[in-house]
């Protein structure tokens, strides 16, 4: 896609006053999720690493939107694998977000892993 297929989006989009991010932006970031199957590849791996990492180990998930973090956050909260090391998830500072921009939206969940 190009930037003249953005500017088709916004058009028949708009974006409403109270809105931070552009409709358009939210748009292709819902078509590179489902195209490059994120979504699925996460619920995979989720269902896995208590098979991959011994009892004990502990696992760190990084997710950059509400989805991944709700999925990732679900899961730990399953029992018997997971133990929430971190109730809140990590966050960028606002030094980080000054040399990063794209940080912002970053949430580090980390959780062990427990016997059955």
């Amino acid at each position: 896609m190009h930037n003249r297929d953005k500017l088709q989006v916004r058009r028949c989009v708009p974006r409403s006053p109270h809105e931070t991010i552009d409709r358009a932006t939210r748009t292709f970031q819902a078509l590179r999720i489902a195209v490059n199957g994120e979504m699925q590849a996460l619920e995979k791996i989720l269902r896995e690493i208590p098979y991959c990492v011994r009892p004990g180990g502990k696992v760190a998930i990084l997710s950059f939107h509400s989805l991944e973090d709700r999925r990732v956050k679900d899961a730990f909260r399953e029992k018997p694998f997971y133990r929430i090391v971190n109730k809140k998830p990590i966050l960028a500072d606002e030094e980080e977000v000054a040399r990063n921009p794209r940080s912002r939206s970053a949430k580090l969940r980390i959780a062990e892993i427990v016997e059955e």
